[in-house]
C-alpha cells in the first residue's frame, strides 16, 4: 500500500539535510537561501525492522525485502503561502497528497545559517507554518461549500455534506485543526473529509533538528518545542540533520560507535522512518522462504483477506486460509518445520485480525 510522508516547515530549517540523510545519497539540495527546493524531491524509504535480519538468518532467502514509506521534501513555507506568498499553494497540494506530515523545526543557533524571521524560535515558527496550512484547508472548504450549495438544490446528500462542511469551517475558523473536529469519524463527516483531503486532519511529527551538542541534552529550543507539543499530544523526535548524514555509508558497527559517541543508541532518521509508520497505526507482516523474505505494510486491525490483497488482490477476492507463525514462534523454532512439529504453527479463516509480525502463507483459489 502507497504511503508518503511529507517533510514540512519554514525555509532554511534542514528539511533538504535531512531528505539527503533519508534517501543515503545527496538527491535533494542543501543550499543556505529559501527556496532552494523548487520541486517536491521524493524518495522510497525502508521501514528499519530488525525482525527481517532474524527471519533471513532461519531462511537463507535469495533477497529480503523491507517495508517502505514515501517521503516527499517540500518547498519552505512562509507567512502568505495559502495565499501565494513565497513559492505559494502549489506546495500546499504537494503537502495534501500525503498521508502524514514531518514538520522539522529548527532549534539550533548558526550565525552563518539565516533564520527568514531573523531569530531562533521554535513555537513561533511552528504556528507561522500551521496557519498557513489551516488558512489554505479554509480554503479548500470554501470552494467546496461553493460547489455543494450550487448542487444542493433538489440533492439532499449534496445538501448534507454542505452543512456539515459548514461546521466543519467554523471549526477551523476558530483555530482548531481539522483532525479535532467532532464529526470526523461519522460517515457524513467521513464523506466530507474524503472529499477534500484537508492538510490538518494528517497526523504530525515535530522534528527537533538541533547541533551536535544538543542530541544527549534538549536545548532551550527543543525543551519549548516540548511543552508546546505535550499538551497537543503530539510526538517530537530530537535529530541532528548534519549529524545523521555523517551516518551515511557507516557500516552497522561503525553506525553504533558513531552514535555512541553523542550518548544515543539510535539514529533520529531511524526514529523518525519508525514513528511515521506508527503514527499512521501501520503494522508488518511477513512472508519467508528460500526465494524471499520481505515485510508487508497493512493497517492494524485488517483481517487476513484485506492483509493478503497487498501481495495480490487475486489473494483477497479467492481467500480459502491463512497459515500463521507468530514471529516469536518462528524464531524460537527455527523456522516453520519447528513450528509445525511445536504445535504453533496455526490455520486461520476469514475473520483472522492479522497481528503485527506474523509469518504467514496464504492459500487461495481464483
Amino acid at each position: 500500500m502507497g504511503l508518503s510522508i511529507g517533510i514540512v516547515g519554514l525555509p532554511n530549517v534542514g528539511k533538504s539535510t535531512l531528505f539527503n540523510a533519508l534517501t543515503k545519497a545527496q538527491n535533494a539540495e542543501a543550499a543556505n537561501y529559501p527556496f532552494c527546493t523548487i520541486e517536491p524531491n521524493r524518495a522510497i524509504v525502508p521501514v528499519p525492522d530488525p525482525r527481517l535480519a532474524e527471519l533471513a538468518r532461519i531462511a537463507q532467502p535469495q533477497r529480503v525485502l523491507a517495508a517502505t514509506v514515501e517521503f516527499v521534501d517540500i518547498a519552505g513555507l512562509v507567512r502568505g503561502a495559502s495565499t501565494g506568498e513565497g513559492l505559494g499553494n502549489q506546495f500546499l497540494a504537494h503537502i495534501r497528497d500525503t498521508s502524514a506530515v514531518v514538520h522539522v523545526v529548527r532549534c539550533f543557533e548558526d550565525p552563518d545559517v539565516v533564520h527568514v524571521d531573523g531569530t531562533i524560535d521554535p513555537v513561533r515558527d511552528v504556528e507561522v507554518v500551521e496557519t498557513e496550512l489551516a488558512l489554505a484547508d479554509i480554503q479548500a472548504i470554501e470552494n467546496r461549500i461553493e460547489r455543494l450549495s450550487r448542487k444542493a438544490k433538489g440533492d439532499k446528500e449534496a445538501a448534507a455534506h454542505a452543512d456539515c462542511a459548514r461546521r466543519l469551517l467554523e471549526h477551523l475558523s476558530s483555530g482548531k485543526p481539522a483532525v479535532a473536529f467532532p464529526e470526523r469519524e461519522t460517515p457524513l463527516g467521513g464523506e466530507v473529509f474524503g472529499e477534500i483531503h484537508l492538510i490538518t486532519a494528517k497526523p504530525v511529527i515535530y522534528c527537533a533538528n538541533v547541533d551536535e551538542s544538543s542530541l544527549a541534552e534538549d536545548n532551550a529550543h527543543v525543551a519549548a518545542l516540548r511543552a508546546w507539543a505535550e499538551p497537543r499530544r503530539a510526538d517530537v523526535i530530537k535529530i541532528s540533520a548534519k549529524v545523521e548524514e555523517e551516518l551515511v555509508g557507516l557500516d552497522d558497527g561503525e553506525r553504533v560507535e558513531f552514535l555512541s559517541s553523542y550518548g544515543i543508541a539510535r539514529s533520529g532518521i531511524e526514529q523518525v522512518i519508525r514513528e511515521s509508520y506508527a503514527v499512521l497505526g501501520l503494522v508488518s507482516y511477513f512472508t519467508a522462504g528460500p526465494k524471499e523474505v520481505r515485510a508487508w505494510t497493512i493497517e492494524q486491525g485488517w483481517k487476513a483477506p484485506k492483509a493478503a490483497s497487498v501481495i495480490h488482490t487475486d489473494f483477497e477476492k479467492g481467500f480459502i486460509r491463512a497459515e500463521v507463525i507468530g514471529f516469536e514462534d518462528y524464531v524460537a523454532n527455527n523456522g516453520e518445520a519447528g513450528a509445525r512439529a511445536a504445535g504453533v504453527f496455526r490455520v486461520e479463516g476469514k475473520d483472522y485480525v492479522v497481528a503485527d509480525g506474523d509469518v504467514m502463507h496464504f492459500r487461495f483459489n481464483v
